[in-house]
């Protein structure tokens, strides 16, 4: 496993190198090491965790024109060069395929322990102070303004509204970010993503406090 494990990481590290720093490798490891930890207490399939988490992100949508199969094929023909047997490699693709919050928004018909294992991993990367620099580190990526009082969050967003969001950073802790906590599948991502839920919260209370502001 743990040859599988390092060829894996030696791929994944080639394979983002120069990535947007909110989705790089660091965010891969973070994922990586959050989702072997949930796993202990969850006793899920540890190989699938593992392969799942590092090759999560291996090409997110977002960065490749919206196409969501990218990353899953990518994964697949990776894997297919360690010699893992297709049952294996077809549960890693689904839990890639089905991982995000976009995802979840649309119809979902996979399901599986490994699956809300690493989703909450990913999840937990999300939010908490990692979260809201990885949410201004994107928003500055895509030179997305910071905030504007005028433009207010849409809740209740449909996939597509999601996915063609342009609305400024300040938007996305209450369109999404805000929302992870409750949405975790794991006991241990529940008690995680309570801290580091509340952690946001007082960052937004300080945000408006600067900006002059007291509420949305």
């Amino acid at each position: 496993m743990e040859f599988l494990k390092d060829q894996t990481i030696k791929f994944v590290k080639e394979k983002l190198a120069g990535a947007e720093a909110g989705h790089d490798w660091f965010h891969i490891e973070r994922v990586y090491h959050t989702a072997l930890k949930i796993n202990e207490k969850e006793k899920g399939n540890e190989l699938i965790v593992a392969l799942a988490a590092l090759l999560h992100d291996i090409a997110d949508s977002k960065f490749n024109g919206g196409d969501e199969e990218i990353g899953p094929r990518i994964a697949g023909d990776f894997l297919k060069t360690l010699n893992l047997d297709d049952e294996l490699i077809n549960h890693v693709q689904q839990i890639i395929k089905n991982l995000s919050y976009k995802a979840s928004l649309g119809m979902v018909n996979f399901h599986s322990k490994e699956l809300d294992i690493v989703q909450d991993a990913d999840r937990l990367d999300a939010i908490g102070a990692i979260g809201i620099a990885r949410a201004f580190t994107y928003g500055g990526y895509k030179n997305r303004l910071m905030y504007d009082p005028e433009i207010k969050p849409v809740l209740n967003q449909s996939k597509e509204a999601y996915k063609n969001s342009t609305a400024p950073t300040i938007n996305h802790f209450y369109e999404k970010l805000l929302l992870l906590k409750d949405l975790m599948k794991t006991k241990e991502g529940k008690n995680i993503a309570t801290q580091r839920h509340d952690f946001m919260l007082a960052y937004l209370d300080q945000f408006f406090l600067e900006a002059g502001s007291y509420s949305q």
